[in-house]
Formats: C-alpha cells, sequence, structure tokens
C-alpha cells in the first residue's frame, strides 16, 4: 500500500521543508518515496504544494500525483489546487484557523490542529509547520518522530541551523498533541488487484 499526500499552504510557511523532511524520513524509515514541488511565482505568499508518496515496495505513483488520499493544510489559499484532487474520504490535516475556509470537507476525514497557537506557545510561531508534521507522522505511523526530527535537522542550511531546536521541539509537540495512529495506514499491506 501507499500513502499519497499534497501538503498545500503559501511561500513562506514551510510547506516544502515539511514535504521533504516526510520523505528522507521515510527513506530513514528503509521506505521507498518519491517528492515533488509545485510552486507558484513567488518566493513568499505565492502558491506552495508539495506532494510525497510514501511504500514499503517500489513506487506505482505518477511523479506528479493527479489524486491523493491525505493532505495537510496550512491555509486556504490556493487550496482549490489540492482540494479538488484529493479522493472521497481523504485524511485532511488543517491548521484549525484555516479549517473553516476548506471547501467540501464534509466528504473528508478532517482533523483540526491549532499547530500556529501550539507553535507560539513553544516560543516559534514559523515553526507551526514543524507541528504539522509531528502531528501527521503520529496520525498516519508513516514515519517515526525520531526520524522525521533527525531528517528535518539535515534539511535545514547552515544559516538557519539556530533553529533546528526550536523545530524538533515542534515536532514532538505536534505528535504528542494528536492521538496516535487514529488514522494510521498499513504500507507494509498487499494491495488488492
Amino acid at each position: 500500500m501507499e500513502l499519497d499526500l499534497f501538503i498545500s499552504g503559501i511561500g513562506g510557511q514551510g510547506i516544502q521543508l515539511i514535504g521533504k523532511s516526510l520523505a528522507l524520513a521515510a527513506i530513514k524509515d528503509s521506505r521507498h518515496v518519491m517528492l515533488a514541488g509545485e510552486y507558484g511565482g513567488h518566493m513568499r505568499g505565492g502558491s506552495s504544494i508539495g506532494t510525497v508518496v510514501i511504500g514499503a515496495k517500489p513506487l506505482k505513483a505518477l511523479p506528479i500525483l493527479p489524486h491523493a488520499g491525505s493532505a495537510i493544510a496550512m491555509s486556504h489559499l490556493f487550496w482549490e489546487r489540492v482540494g479538488s484532487r484529493l479522493r472521497p474520504g481523504s485524511f485532511v490535516l488543517a491548521e484549525e484557523t484555516v479549517a473553516a475556509d476548506l471547501p467540501d470537507m464534509e466528504q473528508h476525514r478532517l482533523v483540526k490542529l491549532p499547530a500556529t497557537a501550539i507553535a507560539t506557545e513553544l516560543g516559534s510561531r514559523m515553526a507551526a509547520g514543524m507541528v504539522m508534521l509531528g502531528a501527521f507522522a503520529a496520525l498516519t505511523g508513516a514515519v517515526e518522530i525520531d526520524s522525521a526530527v533527525a531528517a528535518m535537522a539535515e534539511q535545514i542550511p547552515s544559516y538557519r541551523r539556530q533553529h533546528i531546536e526550536a523545530n524538533e521541539r515542534a515536532i514532538r509537540a505536534g505528535a504528542a498533541s494528536v492521538t496516535p495512529m487514529a488514522f494510521a495506514v498499513d504500507l507494509d499491506a498487499r494491495e488488492v488487484a
């Protein structure tokens, strides 16, 4: 079985860092991974979508996902590019301040998380994406939390190394804020042909 995921938000929210960290964590956990990014024309404020596919076996997914069964929503802006590509019954982890602005959520399994509030309480509002990463990992079991932390640390450039500790706290706080394995995905399950 494969877990396919869209990560949606605006540039500057760490959307691509979430995707890269999740993909690298899956590799650390001996999984097969595909990662792609879709960017708007702005470095900050434009559309940013990451796609990640994780599987126990070589992947069958296309390089650009036409559809997915899960999503992380950090912003309602540009959501139409993701929401229209979710399969019915998809798992959506949404920042609670934007969840009400996401259309058609009644057809999905929505979990609202106060990621920005949690990150702010930890002293680093900008780590909200890392809170979401930790929560998604705990809810799905797609990657180990320690692998997510290690992967994030590897992705941070040298001129931003001072943020690693805050990001680690955010990942662990996100994982601790949800009921683990509530939406677990068995990546080792055999697919039915």
